[in-house]
Protein backbone atom coordinates (compact mmCIF):
# COMPACT_ATOMS: atom_id res chain seq x y z
CA UNK A 1 0.00 0.00 0.00
CA UNK A 2 1.50 2.80 -1.51
CA UNK A 3 0.84 6.88 -1.33
CA UNK A 4 1.48 9.87 0.71
CA UNK A 5 0.88 10.95 3.79
CA UNK A 6 0.39 14.56 3.17
CA UNK A 7 -3.25 16.15 3.57
CA UNK A 8 -4.18 18.91 1.04
CA UNK A 9 -6.42 20.31 4.32
CA UNK A 10 -4.69 21.67 6.98
CA UNK A 11 -5.33 19.85 10.83
CA UNK A 12 -5.36 21.20 14.36
CA UNK A 13 -2.26 19.56 15.95
CA UNK A 14 -3.51 17.70 19.15
CA UNK A 15 -0.91 17.52 22.40
CA UNK A 16 -0.98 14.35 23.54
CA UNK A 17 0.11 10.37 22.63
CA UNK A 18 0.16 8.80 19.42
CA UNK A 19 -3.43 8.41 17.75
CA UNK A 20 -4.92 6.78 15.37
CA UNK A 21 -4.65 6.66 11.72
CA UNK A 22 -7.76 8.76 9.91
CA UNK A 23 -8.52 8.17 6.72
CA UNK A 24 -11.04 10.34 5.05
CA UNK A 25 -12.35 12.58 2.40
CA UNK A 26 -14.95 14.33 4.59
CA UNK A 27 -14.31 17.31 5.91
CA UNK A 28 -17.02 17.52 8.21
CA UNK A 29 -16.08 13.96 9.39
CA UNK A 30 -12.52 14.97 9.85
CA UNK A 31 -13.27 17.62 11.93
CA UNK A 32 -15.19 15.57 14.26
CA UNK A 33 -12.92 12.76 14.82
CA UNK A 34 -10.03 15.69 15.49
CA UNK A 35 -12.32 16.79 18.12
CA UNK A 36 -12.65 12.97 19.55
CA UNK A 37 -9.10 13.03 19.54
CA UNK A 38 -8.12 16.11 21.19
CA UNK A 39 -10.40 15.07 23.96
CA UNK A 40 -9.15 11.39 24.20
CA UNK A 41 -5.34 13.30 24.66
CA UNK A 42 -4.27 11.55 21.18
CA UNK A 43 -2.55 12.95 18.36
CA UNK A 44 -3.79 11.47 15.03
CA UNK A 45 -2.07 10.83 11.85
CA UNK A 46 -4.99 12.08 8.80
CA UNK A 47 -4.51 10.86 5.51
CA UNK A 48 -7.52 13.18 3.53
CA UNK A 49 -6.31 12.53 0.24
CA UNK A 50 -4.20 9.16 -0.74
CA UNK A 51 -3.77 5.92 0.79
CA UNK A 52 -2.24 5.72 3.94
CA UNK A 53 1.22 4.04 4.10
CA UNK A 54 1.82 0.40 4.75
CA UNK A 55 4.36 1.22 7.60
CA UNK A 56 0.96 3.94 9.43
CA UNK A 57 -1.60 1.39 8.37
CA UNK A 58 0.38 -1.46 10.45
CA UNK A 59 1.87 0.70 13.23
CA UNK A 60 -1.31 2.72 14.14
CA UNK A 61 -2.82 1.50 17.58
CA UNK A 62 -6.01 2.40 15.48
CA UNK A 63 -7.35 3.12 12.30
CA UNK A 64 -10.73 5.36 11.47
CA UNK A 65 -12.14 4.96 8.02
CA UNK A 66 -14.66 7.24 6.79
CA UNK A 67 -17.00 5.34 5.02
CA UNK A 68 -16.75 7.29 1.89
CA UNK A 69 -12.90 6.36 2.04
CA UNK A 70 -13.51 2.70 2.17
CA UNK A 71 -12.21 2.55 -2.26
CA UNK A 72 -8.61 4.18 -0.23
CA UNK A 73 -7.65 1.21 2.00
CA UNK A 74 -9.10 -1.81 -0.18
CA UNK A 75 -6.61 -4.39 -0.62
CA UNK A 76 -4.46 -3.44 2.15
CA UNK A 77 -3.82 -6.06 4.76
CA UNK A 78 -6.34 -7.34 7.58
CA UNK A 79 -6.06 -5.70 10.83
CA UNK A 80 -7.47 -5.69 14.40
CA UNK A 81 -8.53 -2.08 15.52
CA UNK A 82 -10.17 -0.95 11.80
CA UNK A 83 -13.27 0.69 12.75
CA UNK A 84 -15.68 2.32 9.76
CA UNK A 85 -16.93 5.81 10.96
CA UNK A 86 -19.87 7.35 9.40
CA UNK A 87 -22.73 9.93 10.18
CA UNK A 88 -25.84 7.19 8.69
CA UNK A 89 -25.90 5.11 10.86
CA UNK A 90 -28.99 3.56 9.12
CA UNK A 91 -27.04 3.25 5.49
CA UNK A 92 -26.69 -0.33 4.50
CA UNK A 93 -24.29 0.09 2.47
CA UNK A 94 -21.51 0.94 5.60
CA UNK A 95 -22.20 -2.22 7.05
CA UNK A 96 -21.23 -4.14 3.65
CA UNK A 97 -18.09 -2.17 3.28
CA UNK A 98 -17.50 -3.26 6.71
CA UNK A 99 -17.49 -6.54 6.22
CA UNK A 100 -15.69 -6.08 2.96
CA UNK A 101 -12.39 -4.77 4.75
CA UNK A 102 -13.15 -6.60 8.06
CA UNK A 103 -13.99 -3.51 9.88
CA UNK A 104 -14.47 -4.26 13.97
CA UNK A 105 -17.17 -2.18 14.38
CA UNK A 106 -19.20 0.68 12.18
CA UNK A 107 -19.72 3.94 14.35
CA UNK A 108 -22.54 6.59 13.93
CA UNK A 109 -21.38 9.80 14.82
CA UNK A 110 -22.74 11.79 17.24
CA UNK A 111 -24.65 8.57 18.82
CA UNK A 112 -21.16 6.98 19.19
CA UNK A 113 -19.05 9.57 20.29
CA UNK A 114 -18.29 8.61 23.89
CA UNK A 115 -17.31 4.89 23.35
CA UNK A 116 -15.05 6.46 20.36
CA UNK A 117 -13.33 8.57 22.81
CA UNK A 118 -12.46 5.91 25.38
CA UNK A 119 -11.73 3.69 22.67
CA UNK A 120 -9.25 6.22 20.99
CA UNK A 121 -7.48 6.72 24.46
CA UNK A 122 -7.43 3.11 24.91
CA UNK A 123 -5.68 2.59 22.04
CA UNK A 124 -3.44 5.60 22.24
CA UNK A 125 -2.74 4.81 25.95
CA UNK A 126 -1.69 0.99 25.16
CA UNK A 127 -4.20 -0.14 27.25
CA UNK A 128 -4.03 -3.67 28.81
CA UNK A 129 -4.91 -5.66 31.02
CA UNK A 130 -6.14 -3.16 34.08
CA UNK A 131 -4.04 -2.80 36.74
CA UNK A 132 -4.47 -5.23 39.93
CA UNK A 133 -5.98 -3.28 42.41
CA UNK A 134 -6.11 -3.69 46.19
CA UNK A 135 -7.78 -1.90 48.94
CA UNK A 136 -6.50 -1.96 52.66
CA UNK A 137 -8.42 -0.62 55.44
CA UNK A 138 -7.96 -1.08 59.25
CA UNK A 139 -10.89 -3.01 60.94
CA UNK A 140 -9.96 -0.57 63.93
CA UNK A 141 -7.95 2.74 64.54
CA UNK A 142 -4.45 2.33 64.62
CA UNK A 143 -4.36 -1.20 63.07
CA UNK A 144 -1.31 -0.60 60.53
CA UNK A 145 -3.22 -0.07 57.25
CA UNK A 146 -0.95 2.01 56.49
CA UNK A 147 1.94 0.51 56.77
CA UNK A 148 0.55 -2.40 55.14
CA UNK A 149 -0.49 -0.33 51.60
CA UNK A 150 3.20 1.31 51.24
CA UNK A 151 4.46 -2.50 52.25
CA UNK A 152 2.71 -4.22 49.54
CA UNK A 153 3.28 -1.40 46.98
CA UNK A 154 6.97 -2.00 47.73
CA UNK A 155 6.57 -5.21 47.45
CA UNK A 156 5.13 -5.19 43.78
CA UNK A 157 7.85 -2.45 42.86
CA UNK A 158 10.52 -4.62 43.85
CA UNK A 159 9.81 -7.79 41.77
CA UNK A 160 9.05 -5.11 38.67
CA UNK A 161 5.60 -4.46 38.47
CA UNK A 162 4.41 -1.05 37.95
CA UNK A 163 3.37 0.37 40.92
CA UNK A 164 0.92 3.11 42.02
CA UNK A 165 -0.20 3.71 45.43
CA UNK A 166 -2.79 6.17 46.05
CA UNK A 167 -3.83 7.61 49.67
CA UNK A 168 -7.08 7.82 50.07
CA UNK A 169 -7.79 9.06 53.30
CA UNK A 170 -7.16 12.49 53.88
CA UNK A 171 -7.25 12.86 57.59
CA UNK A 172 -4.37 10.14 57.69
CA UNK A 173 -0.82 10.74 58.81
CA UNK A 174 0.38 11.07 54.55
CA UNK A 175 1.79 8.07 52.88
CA UNK A 176 4.16 10.46 51.61
CA UNK A 177 5.24 11.20 54.75
CA UNK A 178 5.94 7.19 55.55
CA UNK A 179 7.38 6.29 52.25
CA UNK A 180 9.99 9.79 52.49
CA UNK A 181 8.48 11.69 49.46
CA UNK A 182 6.96 14.79 51.64
CA UNK A 183 9.06 16.91 49.67
CA UNK A 184 9.34 15.03 46.39
CA UNK A 185 7.62 17.50 43.62
CA UNK A 186 4.48 16.19 42.14
CA UNK A 187 1.02 16.35 41.99
CA UNK A 188 -1.02 15.61 45.62
CA UNK A 189 -5.02 15.47 45.67
CA UNK A 190 -5.84 19.10 45.70
CA UNK A 191 -4.10 19.33 42.12
CA UNK A 192 -6.81 16.76 40.44
CA UNK A 193 -9.60 17.64 42.64
CA UNK A 194 -11.53 18.88 39.97
CA UNK A 195 -11.20 16.37 37.13
CA UNK A 196 -13.82 14.86 35.52
CA UNK A 197 -14.57 12.26 32.51
CA UNK A 198 -11.51 10.48 31.40
CA UNK A 199 -8.04 11.15 32.91
CA UNK A 200 -5.14 10.21 30.73
CA UNK A 201 -3.46 7.11 32.52
CA UNK A 202 0.43 8.48 31.15
CA UNK A 203 0.31 11.97 31.87
CA UNK A 204 -1.12 10.95 35.78
CA UNK A 205 1.63 8.44 36.17
CA UNK A 206 4.22 11.08 34.92
CA UNK A 207 2.96 13.81 37.37
CA UNK A 208 3.23 12.11 40.57
CA UNK A 209 6.05 12.20 42.94
CA UNK A 210 7.95 8.61 42.88
CA UNK A 211 10.09 6.53 44.66
CA UNK A 212 12.32 4.26 42.41
CA UNK A 213 9.68 2.51 39.86
CA UNK A 214 6.78 3.18 42.59
CA UNK A 215 4.18 6.33 42.13
CA UNK A 216 2.45 7.95 44.53
CA UNK A 217 -0.51 10.00 44.69
CA UNK A 218 -0.96 11.39 48.41
CA UNK A 219 -2.24 14.44 50.26
CA UNK A 220 -0.63 17.13 50.82
CA UNK A 221 0.01 19.14 54.35
CA UNK A 222 -1.55 22.29 53.48
CA UNK A 223 -4.72 22.51 51.52
CA UNK A 224 -7.83 20.81 52.96
CA UNK A 225 -9.97 20.48 49.75
CA UNK A 226 -13.18 18.05 49.13
CA UNK A 227 -12.91 15.43 46.54
CA UNK A 228 -15.38 14.56 44.53
CA UNK A 229 -16.75 10.93 44.05
CA UNK A 230 -16.27 12.20 40.45
CA UNK A 231 -12.99 13.16 40.42
CA UNK A 232 -11.92 9.76 42.12
CA UNK A 233 -13.63 7.80 39.92
CA UNK A 234 -11.78 9.32 37.27
CA UNK A 235 -8.45 9.20 38.62
CA UNK A 236 -8.38 5.66 40.22
CA UNK A 237 -9.77 4.69 36.52
CA UNK A 238 -6.77 6.70 34.85
CA UNK A 239 -4.41 4.65 37.60
CA UNK A 240 -5.67 1.10 36.75
CA UNK A 241 -5.33 1.45 33.44
CA UNK A 242 -1.45 2.32 33.76
CA UNK A 243 -1.70 -1.36 34.55
CA UNK A 244 0.54 -3.56 37.13
CA UNK A 245 -0.50 -2.66 40.81
CA UNK A 246 -2.42 -0.48 42.15
CA UNK A 247 -2.46 -0.29 46.16
CA UNK A 248 -5.34 2.01 47.98
CA UNK A 249 -5.22 2.61 51.70
CA UNK A 250 -8.98 3.51 52.43
CA UNK A 251 -10.15 5.05 55.11
CA UNK A 252 -12.95 2.95 57.58
CA UNK A 253 -15.59 5.31 57.16
CA UNK A 254 -18.47 4.54 54.64
CA UNK A 255 -19.19 7.48 52.29
CA UNK A 256 -19.42 8.06 48.82
CA UNK A 257 -15.59 8.59 48.44
CA UNK A 258 -14.94 5.11 50.01
CA UNK A 259 -17.85 3.31 47.94
CA UNK A 260 -16.54 4.90 44.46
CA UNK A 261 -12.53 3.81 45.27
CA UNK A 262 -14.35 0.23 46.60
CA UNK A 263 -16.04 0.23 43.01
CA UNK A 264 -12.44 -0.22 41.44
CA UNK A 265 -10.94 -2.74 43.89
CA UNK A 266 -10.33 -6.33 43.01
CA UNK A 267 -9.16 -7.46 46.09
CA UNK A 268 -9.82 -5.89 49.70
CA UNK A 269 -7.50 -6.44 52.74
CA UNK A 270 -9.10 -5.46 56.31
CA UNK A 271 -6.30 -5.21 58.62
CA UNK A 272 -7.00 -6.43 61.84
CA UNK A 273 -5.39 -6.22 65.78
CA UNK A 274 -5.22 -9.74 67.64
CA UNK A 275 -7.44 -8.13 70.58
CA UNK A 276 -11.07 -8.87 71.33
CA UNK A 277 -12.39 -5.00 71.12
CA UNK A 278 -10.14 -4.41 67.85
CA UNK A 279 -12.34 -7.98 66.40
CA UNK A 280 -15.58 -6.01 67.27
CA UNK A 281 -15.15 -2.93 65.60
CA UNK A 282 -13.86 -5.09 62.92
CA UNK A 283 -16.96 -6.97 62.51
CA UNK A 284 -19.04 -4.02 61.99
CA UNK A 285 -16.38 -2.44 59.18
CA UNK A 286 -16.56 -5.97 57.36
CA UNK A 287 -20.23 -5.75 57.21
CA UNK A 288 -20.36 -1.93 55.99
CA UNK A 289 -17.55 -3.28 53.17
CA UNK A 290 -19.59 -6.48 52.07
CA UNK A 291 -22.29 -4.32 50.36
CA UNK A 292 -19.80 -2.45 48.30
CA UNK A 293 -17.06 -5.49 47.46
CA UNK A 294 -17.20 -8.71 46.33
CA UNK A 295 -13.76 -9.92 47.82
CA UNK A 296 -12.93 -8.95 51.24
CA UNK A 297 -9.84 -10.78 53.07
CA UNK A 298 -8.68 -10.57 56.75
CA UNK A 299 -5.37 -10.12 57.68
CA UNK A 300 -4.87 -11.16 61.37
CA UNK A 301 -1.58 -8.77 63.29
CA UNK A 302 0.01 -10.09 66.06
CA UNK A 303 0.92 -10.21 68.27
CA UNK A 304 -1.58 -12.83 69.44
CA UNK A 305 -2.36 -13.08 72.91
CA UNK A 306 -5.39 -13.46 74.67
CA UNK A 307 -6.19 -17.30 73.34
CA UNK A 308 -6.63 -15.37 69.39
CA UNK A 309 -4.91 -16.63 66.46
CA UNK A 310 -5.30 -16.15 63.04
CA UNK A 311 -7.77 -18.11 62.00
CA UNK A 312 -10.64 -17.84 64.72
CA UNK A 313 -10.15 -13.61 64.05
CA UNK A 314 -11.09 -14.11 60.08
CA UNK A 315 -14.37 -16.50 61.40
CA UNK A 316 -15.33 -13.89 63.98
CA UNK A 317 -14.98 -10.94 61.60
CA UNK A 318 -16.81 -12.96 58.95
CA UNK A 319 -14.12 -12.99 56.01
CA UNK A 320 -12.04 -15.51 54.64
CA UNK A 321 -8.37 -15.56 56.03
CA UNK A 322 -5.37 -13.34 53.76
CA UNK A 323 -2.89 -14.39 55.95
CA UNK A 324 -1.27 -13.35 59.39
CA UNK A 325 1.38 -10.29 59.96
CA UNK A 326 3.65 -10.77 63.39
CA UNK A 327 5.02 -7.83 64.35
CA UNK A 328 7.82 -6.38 62.64
CA UNK A 329 11.23 -6.17 64.42
CA UNK A 330 13.10 -2.53 64.19
CA UNK A 331 9.81 -0.80 62.34
CA UNK A 332 10.42 2.47 64.29
CA UNK A 333 13.62 2.72 63.47
CA UNK A 334 13.34 1.37 60.09
CA UNK A 335 11.33 4.43 59.74
CA UNK A 336 13.31 7.05 61.39
CA UNK A 337 15.57 6.18 59.08
CA UNK A 338 13.44 7.06 56.16
CA UNK A 339 13.03 3.53 54.83
CA UNK A 340 9.34 2.33 54.00
CA UNK A 341 7.87 -0.09 55.39
CA UNK A 342 8.80 -3.29 53.69
CA UNK A 343 11.81 -2.27 52.69
CA UNK A 344 13.32 -5.22 54.62
CA UNK A 345 13.36 -8.06 52.05
CA UNK A 346 13.38 -10.44 55.06
CA UNK A 347 10.84 -8.73 57.50
CA UNK A 348 7.02 -10.18 58.61
CA UNK A 349 5.55 -7.08 55.90
CA UNK A 350 7.93 -7.90 52.60
CA UNK A 351 7.19 -11.51 53.31
CA UNK A 352 3.59 -11.43 53.37
CA UNK A 353 2.89 -8.62 50.69
CA UNK A 354 4.91 -10.76 48.33
CA UNK A 355 3.16 -13.89 49.41
CA UNK A 356 -0.27 -12.29 48.88
CA UNK A 357 0.75 -10.41 45.81
CA UNK A 358 2.08 -13.71 43.94
CA UNK A 359 -1.30 -15.09 44.64
CA UNK A 360 -3.37 -12.51 43.36
CA UNK A 361 -1.36 -11.94 40.36
CA UNK A 362 -1.45 -15.28 39.20
CA UNK A 363 -5.29 -15.08 39.81
CA UNK A 364 -5.72 -12.36 38.32
CA UNK A 365 -4.02 -13.93 35.03
CA UNK A 366 -6.03 -16.95 35.33
CA UNK A 367 -3.02 -19.11 36.25
CA UNK A 368 -1.66 -21.08 39.32
CA UNK A 369 0.49 -19.48 41.72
Amino acid sequence: MNGTNASDRPHAHVEGVRGPLIVTEDERLLDDLLRLCAAAGAEPEVVFTAPPRSTSWEEAPLVLVGVEAHNRVRGAARRDGLLLVTHDGDDPVAWRRAVELGADHVLALPQAEGWLVDRIADAAEGAAQPALTVGVVGGSGGAGASTLACALAVAAARVGQRTMLVDGDPLGGGLDVLLGVEHTAGLRWPDLAASRGRVNSGVLEASLPRLGELTLLSWDRGRQVPLPPQALRSVLGAARRCGGVVVVDVPRRMDEVTAEVFAQVDVGLLVVPAELRAVAAAGRVAASLGLVLDDLRIVARGPFAGGLDAAEIAELVGGPLAGELPPEPGIRELLARGAPPGSAPRGPLARFSAAFLAQALAAARGVAA
